[in-house]
């Protein structure tokens, strides 16, 4: 006696050695022997032999017409041996029932199962569903072969090309263009964006890193919503007594912030902070903060620039020379000889901008000996000028006593300008990078007005109850990071018992937040918690917090990188085929004279702060890698690290793209954590 039975789904046969009143020893072919439950066995039987049923029934289940099987079977619940006999033949035998009972099986779509043997066929409707589903799925299946087919032959299929940033960022694993994409990869034993950039789905480096940076933060598109005007502010604002002046770069458009001085020689000197009020005119939820809230801050790359409020508003509330602007000003009372604070005082106004300073074309002129006396100070401002910088220094040492060393810039910063670029840049314009040392007077003088600005309204709105966004950092200690949040706490790496941002209300989001509750402060007093737009534990606060830390950092990583695209640019433009540069750590290396870090073999055991010169081996400006090979060692002994202090925020790309299409489905990195930035 011989028997088949179900095992998990799947069908053996062999050799009843004995049998229990619930179960069964059957011997297999192989000569194992198995317990089998009475309830899986299916049929019995003396002839063929079980191997010889298998495979005559496994041929006769492949013969088997599944429409007409269905148009024979009963309405009701039936066994699979009385189809057997309906379909072959009454005289069916233990080949046919078994053949019968595999087709079923594997047959879902028309028959139901309904017990032990026993068979359902399944509702015509639901019949002709399945069957059409199941063509799609041959048709989909196809298409997948032919669009592979397509890139192992070195040509893009348009649905691919269309979803290329999907693909290889944010796939749907189950999407054919995906799937098409995995299986062109491994036919071809290439790498998924190497196959893409061979078969041509890639327009352009710079256009990959463009559309891949709009696919991930603005999938709207950046255009503005139309209709969106610049309201104006409050016509009943008094003008300021002062005559105020900007410092910036020549290519700034949003001027947040302009400085005063009154009183010098009378021994009291009144300083003040004048920062653009655009909070005086957008309301919370009004159509501009919707926006705004959606952007949280403006994007800024090398020759252009995704502004956080449209370009009109930009305009209205920006502080241009020779306008009176709305500002909300802080103005600190100092004795003159000792720059001691004396007190401070919040306004709502507007003030007259005298002049836009561009310390672009002043850094030469304004210097450390000309603000001191030590050299001629022929420039505007020239009193009010050597004033602001000795504050600032005072300020600054304040400070770095907090802090508990000072602060350090050796490294310059790099200025990129895309020479004729008027529009949105292409990637093949000719760049130029030039460098300014940080730390500079006219930079000294706005970071530490901004820091001021920061850290007193943090703590004006701490006194009065009012919440707001700070930045905090709890000691200078290796990994602790900058933190945002909604209560004031010392910022160990500023050296200030508070800070939060309010000076930039043009392009940061959780600046604007900020101006709306000090200007509650202003205009309330005491009584401000209760009037302000945000409320003690509001979780608004906790939303804006969460939303600009994640853009914030996402921006700032784009901006590394694009920077990083421009820099690989130039070297190429101007033929470098060697870098001098000193040894990080790891096997990477820092420029001298670019905004570049890199990898270079050789370089792992050398201390760090040797100089080598590297040679130019290889750019791929797609993955943002230069590859080089150590030239020269150019000193003998290594000198003590002499590198600048870096914070958690100083990460820096040293190329490698990480997308997330890769065959063992690996996830990519996120970006660096964005650095704290200038103070303003």
């Amino acid at each position: 006696m011989y028997a088949l039975f179900d095992d998990a789904g799947k069908f053996h046969a062999g050799r009843v050695m004995s049998e229990a009143e619930s179960s069964m020893q059957v011997e297999l072919d192989s000569g194992k022997r198995v317990k089998v439950k009475s309830a899986s066995v299916m049929l019995r039987f003396e002839k063929p032999a079980p191997a010889a049923l298998l495979a005559g029934a496994t041929a006769q289940a492949n013969e088997i017409d599944l429409d007409l099987a269905w148009e024979f079977a009963p309405e009701g619940d039936f066994h699979f041996a009385d189809l057997a006999r309906d379909y072959f033949s009454a005289s069916a035998g233990p080949e046919m029932q078994a053949a019968m009972l595999l087709r079923l099986y594997e047959a879902p779509h028309y028959f139901r199962r309904a017990g032990k043997g026993q068979f359902k066929k399944a509702p015509e409707d639901i019949v002709k569903a399945a069957l059409l589903a199941i063509e799609r799925k041959k048709q989909v299946a196809a298409q997948i072969e032919a669009w592979a087919a397509e890139l192992v032959a070195g040509q893009c299929p348009a649905p691919v090309r269309e979803q290329l940033y999907r693909i290889l960022f944010k796939p749907d694993k189950n999407g054919p263009e995906y799937k098409a994409v995995v299986q062109a990869a491994k036919t071809a034993q290439r790498a998924p964006l190497d196959l893409l950039t061979a078969a041509g789905a890639i327009e352009s480096p710079y256009q990959f890193h463009w559309q891949r940076f709009l696919f991930d933060q603005f999938p709207k598109g950046t255009k503005f919503p139309a209709g969106l005007a610049a309201p104006a502010a409050p016509a009943d604002l008094a003008v300021a007594a002062v005559q105020a002046f900007s410092i910036d770069d020549s290519a700034t458009t949003e001027i947040d912030d302009a400085l005063s001085v009154q009183g010098l020689g009378t021994g009291t000197v009144v300083f003040g902070v004048h920062i653009a009020a655009p909070g005086l005119a957008i309301s919370p939820d009004s159509q501009l903060d919707k926006v705004a809230r959606e952007r949280l801050s403006t994007v800024y790359m090398p020759g252009w620039k995704l502004t956080m409020l449209p370009d009109e508003v930009v305009q209205t509330y920006t502080l241009a020379e020779g306008r009176d602007c709305p500002a909300l000003s802080l103005y600190v009372t100092l004795d003159e000889a000792t720059l001691e604070v004396r007190s401070h005082e919040s306004k709502v106004e507007r003030v007259p901008i005298a002049a836009n300073l561009r310390h672009d074309k002043l850094d030469a002129v304004v210097t450390e000996a000309s603000l001191t006396g030590a050299a001629p100070a022929d420039y505007s401002f020239a009193p009010e000028l050597a004033f602001a910088f000795r504050l600032a220094q005072a300020l600054k040492a304040r400070r770095e006593v907090v802090r508990g060393k000072p602060e350090s810039f050796n490294r310059p910063d790099y200025n990129f300008r895309l020479v004729g670029n008027t529009a949105e840049p292409q990637g093949h314009e000719q760049v130029l990078i030039s460098t300014r040392q940080r730390g500079a007077p006219l930079d000294l003088i706005v970071a530490e007005a901004m820091i001021l600005a920061n850290s007193t309204w943090g703590g004006w709105l701490a006194e009065h109850g009012v919440p707001g966004l700070y930045r905090s950092q709890a000691s200078l200690a290796p990994g602790v990071k900058v933190r945002m949040g909604v209560k004031p706490a010392p910022h160990a790496g500023m050296g200030v018992a508070q800070y939060a941002w309010s000076t930039s209300p043009l392009r940061r989001y959780v600046d604007l937040v900020n101006q709306w509750q000090i200007i509650s402060c202003v205009r309330h007093g005491r009584t401000a918690a209760l009037a302000a737009p945000f409320k003690p534990k509001d979780a608004a606060l906790f939303s804006i917090l969460s939303g600009f830390d994640a853009a914030y950092t996402a921006y700032n990583g784009f901006q590394q990188g694009i920077e990083r695209y421009w820099t690989l640019r130039y070297v190429e433009q101007n033929a470098l085929t060697e870098i001098d540069a000193a040894v990080m750590k790891d096997g990477l290396v820092r420029a001298d004279t670019l905004p570049l870090v890199f990898r270079v073999p050789g370089t792992e055991s050398l201390p760090r702060g040797s100089r080598v010169r590297a040679r130019v081996t290889g750019i791929d400006l797609l993955t943002l890698e230069l590859h080089a090979s150590l030239a020269a060692r150019l000193d003998e002994a290594a000198p003590a690290a002499a590198d600048e202090e870096a914070s958690e925020d100083e990460a820096e790309p040293v190329g490698g793209l990480q997308i997330a299409l890769t065959l063992d489905d690996g996830e990519a990195a996120p970006a660096a954590t964005a650095p704290e930035g200038q103070a303003g």
